[in-house]
C-alpha cells in the first residue's frame, strides 16, 4: 500500500520537481520549499510564475513577476540567470548542454552555455516554449500557432499555423510531433517532417497538464473526468485513432498527469486532490492518495520511479512512496 508523507504549506503550488533526489515544492508566493533531512526554504522570488527541474536534474529553475530567471542549486543558494526589467517571466525550460528558454511578453529568450542571451520576437504574445530533444532548437507557442527557432545559429524561424491561442507546447520525445494545448479545449499538434495537423479536441476543460510516456509511445493530458491519453506509435500520430481514458471518475476533473519514469503507467491528480495511477495496457488502476483539500496541479515522480511528488492549489503538498 503507498503511504503518503504530507507537506501542509499555505498558497499555491506551481510547480512539484525532483533536484538531486530531494522533492522540491515551488510556491506562487515566490518561496522554495524542500524535503532535505527536515523541511527547508528559500526565498526566490517576488511572485513565482514558473519551474522546472534541469535536464541533469541538479538544478531548478525559476521564472516570476520580478522579471528574474533563476537556478536554485540542492542547497537552496539562488543565483540570477538573467533579467527582464519591469515584465513578467511567465514560462521556463531547460535544454541540453546547460541552456534555458523562457517567454516574456512577445519575446523568447534562450540562454546558451557561455551565458550568451539570444532574443526572439514575435507578433504576439509567447505563452509557451519548449526544447527539441536533438540538437539545439526551440519551439515557442504563440496566438495562430508555433514558431521554430535555431538559437545558436542564423536563419528563417519555422512557422507553424492553426488559428486560435496556444498556451503549452511539447515536442514528442523523438522529435518527430509538435503538440500545443490550446485556449480552447482542445490540443493540437503537427507531424515536423511534412506539416500535417493533428487535432485532437472534446475535453469539456482546458489542458493544463501534458506528459509522454518513457518511449514516447502515449502522450497524456489533463482536462476531462479522466486522463484522456493519445496514441503516438504510428507514423502520423493519434489520427483516426481514439486516446485511452484512464481513472474515469463521475465527479471529478482530471488536473495533473505524470507517466512513471520506466513504465506505461500514468499517475492522475484530480480537482478534488485524489491521486490515481493507471495503467495504459490493461487500465488497472491504484488508488495512490485519498482526497485532499486542494485540485492537484502538479505531479512529478523521482528518476528511480518510486516516490511521486504531488502539489495542489492549496498548498497541500506531500510525496507518496508506492513501494509501500
Amino acid at each position: 500500500m503507498p503511504t503518503v508523507a504530507p507537506l501542509d504549506l499555505s498558497g499555491h503550488c506551481i510547480a512539484a520537481c525532483w533536484i538531486a533526489d530531494v522533492p522540491h515544492f515551488a510556491l506562487a508566493d515566490g518561496t522554495v520549499h524542500r524535503l532535505d533531512h527536515g523541511h527547508k526554504s528559500v526565498e526566490a522570488h517576488d511572485g513565482l510564475l514558473a519551474a522546472v527541474p534541469s535536464l541533469d536534474g541538479r538544478v531548478l529553475l525559476t521564472a516570476g513577476e520580478d522579471g528574474k530567471v533563476q537556478a536554485i542549486s540542492p542547497a537552496g543558494e539562488v543565483s540570477l540567470l538573467s533579467e527582464v526589467p519591469r515584465k513578467w517571466v511567465h514560462a521556463v525550460t531547460a535544454g541540453p548542454q546547460a541552456t534555458v528558454a523562457w517567454a516574456s511578453g512577445r519575446n523568447a529568450y534562450v540562454r546558451l552555455a557561455d551565458g550568451t542571451v539570444r532574443e526572439f520576437q514575435h507578433q504576439r504574445t509567447a505563452e509557451g516554449v519548449a526544447f527539441a530533444p536533438k540538437g539545439l532548437r526551440i519551439a515557442v507557442a504563440r496566438y495562430n500557432g508555433a514558431t521554430l527557432h535555431f538559437p545558436a545559429a542564423a536563419g528563417k524561424p519555422t512557422e507553424l499555423e492553426w488559428a486560435g491561442a496556444h498556451m503549452m507546447v511539447t515536442f514528442s520525445p523523438d522529435g518527430q510531433f509538435l503538440v500545443t494545448a490550446m485556449q480552447e479545449n482542445a490540443l493540437h499538434g503537427w507531424k515536423l517532417a511534412d506539416g500535417k495537423h493533428m487535432r485532437m479536441s472534446g475535453y469539456p476543460a482546458k489542458v493544463k497538464s501534458l506528459s509522454w510516456g518513457p518511449k514516447g509511445r502515449w502522450l497524456a493530458s489533463s482536462g476531462a473526468p479522466a486522463a484522456i491519453v493519445w496514441p503516438f506509435q504510428s507514423k502520423d500520430g493519434p489520427m483516426g485513432k481514439a486516446p485511452l481514458e484512464l481513472g474515469t471518475r463521475g465527479d471529478s476533473m482530471a488536473t495533473a498527469v505524470a507517466f512513471h519514469p520506466g513504465d506505461e503507467v500514468v499517475a492522475i491528480g484530480y480537482a478534488d486532490g485524489m491521486v490515481l495511477a493507471a495503467r495504459c495496457a490493461d487500465q488497472k488502476e491504484v488508488l495512490l492518495r485519498r482526497p485532499g483539500k486542494g485540485a492537484v496541479g502538479t505531479l512529478a515522480w523521482d528518476p528511480t520511479g518510486q516516490r511521486l511528488a504531488f502539489g495542489s492549489d492549496a498548498g497541500d503538498c506531500g510525496v507518496i512512496d508506492i513501494t509501500g
